[in-house]
């Protein structure tokens, strides 16, 4: 009996550190954007090359999730994820050391590389430490809870890190706390979690065509709205993107050992989530970019207020993805959930999309956030359940791949989408005659009516196209 709750505990125990881990990639997302008007005066960045200190992370994180996952697949698990944790950690250490923006910018995209990697195989992990429907379900949930909640300690410690200390803690603070879980994930991950049985070919080809694709579709969505979305060179780089990705199912159409089989795309469970994914992510990057601005430039709130309007829907989306996510799951299995978080989440975003030039917090602001974070939290755990239920567990870090980047391009391709109708819409309006802020109001109202249309899109796809998976909970019968 006590080497079970022995097992029981190491197994939960490493789940803690599978998810600290987790935690440092979603924070690095967050943490920056505080402290970039520091870092713009320290190094002497001018705006456009300032952005780039966000989007060389975000960029090769995105181009490399699907070739981490794959690599956890060929190589191990544990063995990837302390590769991509050494390579995190140190690129943390050289950021936080960084005297010049070449430097900085530099170790911002290994940094993103092993971003990339920790995030598409913890996934995995999680899915080998807990093999039983209603453990996994729990661990969904708190996996769900520190996706959810590492935004909002995001913004938060960087503002603490930030004013009390400077730029550079808002990096250095990853290296102890990699150096703490990597040895401990070392000790107490099982020594061959996801080993991968017979020969381990990696297909080169295939694993060079499908990253360059990503890093060129990424790269266009990042600058779509700087360059111009009809202009001929983002026009030009997307379209290499679809030669260079068609390039790559060419491939891996003929290859004996492919990076991704082609069977992959005909799990259905697994495609329908990503494309429950891509949608959901396009409304909810966009509500949290829009809505900042409107509450910033419309409302005239401070950083702080706008930071404390966003906590109570943080704080929802925390508490329903550990605890009460996972129940809904056990009773009414996978379908239903969803569909009501997403639901919910759609009702919030058409809440935003009555922003009146006089809103107040309370009347016009708190509703919407609330019911953004209830549904939210209750979706996200049905989504990552749904995209792995059909899935062998020698293909698990690849599905996790898949569903990492479903997320990271439908938010990036969403708010690219939905900043230019807000655009438009402004655009529109001023040319009419509409006042410089009532414009502005008009054009976010646009936006976050197409951002609920996609919630809502995403929710009827998953209830009317997903399957309920052999030894999944089921709904009750009436």
């Amino acid at each position: 009996m006590s080497s079970v709750k022995h097992h029981f505990d190491n197994r939960w125990l490493a789940m803690a550190l599978l998810c600290a881990g987790a935690l440092m990639i979603v924070l690095d997302v967050t943490i920056v954007n505080v402290a970039l008007p520091s870092i713009r005066t320290d190094l002497k960045f001018d705006d456009v090359s300032l952005a780039w200190v966000v989007n060389a992370y975000i960029l090769i994180f995105g181009g490399f999730l699907l070739l981490g996952g794959r690599l956890g697949d060929l190589y191990g698990h544990r063995r990837i994820f302390l590769c991509g944790l050494v390579l995190f950690t140190s690129a943390s250490l050289a950021c936080g050391m960084a005297g010049s923006q070449t430097f900085l910018m530099v170790a911002r995209s290994v940094q993103g590389l092993g971003g990339a990697i920790v995030d598409a195989v913890s996934l995995s992990l999680i899915l080998n430490l807990f093999t039983e429907t209603e453990e996994r379900t729990k661990a969904m949930g708190v996996y769900g809870f520190v996706c959810s909640g590492g935004g909002c300690i995001g913004a938060l410690l960087g503002g603490v890190l930030t004013g009390g200390f400077n730029w550079h803690w808002i990096f250095l603070v990853n290296v102890p706390v990699g150096l703490v879980v990597f040895l401990l994930c070392w000790k107490l991950l099982p020594k061959h979690a996801g080993e991968a049985e017979g020969q381990r070919q990696l297909d080169v080809a295939g694993a060079v065509s499908v990253t360059l694709a990503l890093l060129l579709a990424n790269y266009a969505t990042i600058n779509g709205n700087q360059n111009g979305w009809t202009s001929p060179l983002t026009l030009g780089i997307l379209a290499a993107a679809f030669v260079v990705f068609g390039a790559f199912l060419a491939i891996e159409a003929k290859v004996k050992k492919p990076l991704v089989p082609l069977a992959m795309f005909r799990l259905r469970n697994l495609s329908v989530a990503s494309i429950c994914g891509i949608l959901w992510a396009a409304a909810m990057f966009s509500w949290f970019f829009l809505s900042a601005l409107y509450m910033q430039l419309v409302l005239g709130f401070t950083p702080m207020q706008i930071g404390m309007a966003f906590l109570p829907s943080n704080l929802i989306m925390a508490v329903m993805s550990l605890g009460f996510s996972a129940k809904l799951v056990m009773r009414f299995g996978i379908k239903r959930p969803l569909f009501i978080g997403l639901l919910l989440a759609a009702a919030g975003l058409a809440l935003f999309a009555r922003a009146p030039v006089d809103g107040t917090l309370l009347r016009d602001i708190l509703p919407g956030m609330i019911l953004l974070g209830i549904g939210a939290g209750v979706a996200f755990n049905p989504v990552l359940m749904a995209a792995m239920s059909d899935v062998k567990e020698a293909d698990s870090g690849l599905a996790s791949g898949i569903v990492n980047t479903a997320f990271m391009l439908g938010g990036a391709l969403g708010l690219a989408v939905l900043a230019s109708v807000a655009a438009a819409r402004t655009a529109g309006l001023a040319d009419a005659g509409v006042s410089h802020v009532a414009a502005l109001a008009g054009g976010y109202q646009a936006a976050f009516l197409c951002g609920a249309a996609f919630a809502l899109i995403a929710g009827l796809l998953g209830v009317f196209l997903l399957r309920i998976p052999a030894g999944a909970p089921k709904a009750p019968a009436h």
